[in-house]
């Protein structure tokens, strides 16, 4: 299984402080079956500052521990990318980092609201050659009251990413029933963990997963792995049809 989110790099944002908790992390993916690790540290967020070469350094340092270890795990560059005007040219620049070098950009928006620049800014990106994934929507405050707000951003191009935590509970019910309705809604694409920490953002991976399959989203859990995996060695996803996702008989997001 492929990780497309996580924050296990030591010493860059607010994931791991040390290399110690970084290999503690490791640890715990290989007991949740995780083969490969698309590592996402923020870029451009307000509270950190990470550039490219650090990341880097950080990667190749947690690659050699895996071989020293013989671990059945690796690690692959990205960055999560926060919403930002100059975003397009920091990619073509180098100075921002795709998922694993692929076409798809790990893109966050501000938890308070969608930004009424996010639409030109998905434009200008797809016109570069890279296709946004949306990280974590269901945390984002402006489509928890407005789910059609993801509609629209996919609408213009993006793909869009659920965190296992949230489907697993791990933010509270309320995160919980919007991750599940926007799956519902056939607005998510891929899944990640978001792993932070041992103890307060765990991998809850398996749990998340377990979660969906307890809902008979057999169907679901088969697509965001497989799309994971896609965008790793850059394919196009694949996307279900409405129509072959499983809903409760209580659901209508849109009512």
């Amino acid at each position: 299984m492929i990780d497309t989110h996580a924050h296990i790099l030591a010493g860059l944002d607010d994931g791991p402080e040390t290399m110690e908790q970084t290999k503690q992390l490791l640890e715990q993916a290989v007991e949740e079956k995780i083969t490969g690790i698309i590592t996402t540290p923020h870029a451009f967020h307000p509270s950190f500052k990470t550039d490219t070469t650090a990341s880097q350094k950080q990667l190749e340092l947690a690659n050699d521990y895996i071989q020293q270890q013989g671990m059945p795990i690796r690690l692959y560059s990205g960055q999560e990318c926060r919403l930002s005007e100059k975003l397009p040219e920091r990619l073509q620049a180098g100075e921002a980092l795709t998922l694993a070098g692929s076409q798809y950009v790990l893109l966050e928006l501000p938890s308070a609201g969608v930004p009424a620049y996010t639409v030109p800014l998905i434009q200008q990106l797809i016109t570069k050659g890279y296709v946004p994934i949306i990280a974590h929507p269901e945390r984002n405050q402006g489509i928890i009251e407005k789910p059609e707000r993801l509609r629209k951003l996919l609408v213009h191009g993006a793909l869009a990413q659920v965190t296992a935590g949230s489907v697993a509970g791990s933010f509270g019910k309320a995160i919980q029933r919007t991750a599940m309705n926007l799956i519902y809604a056939n607005l998510i694409h891929a899944y990640g963990s978001d792993v932070h920490s041992m103890d307060k953002r765990p991998f809850v991976f398996n749990k998340g997963l377990d979660y969906l399959e307890k809902k008979k989203l057999h169907d679901v859990v088969d697509v965001f792995l497989e799309n994971n995996d896609r965008i790793l060695h850059n394919k196009n996803l694949l996307v279900m049809e409405p129509q072959d996702i499983p809903k409760p008989k209580w659901w209508d997001i849109f009512a």
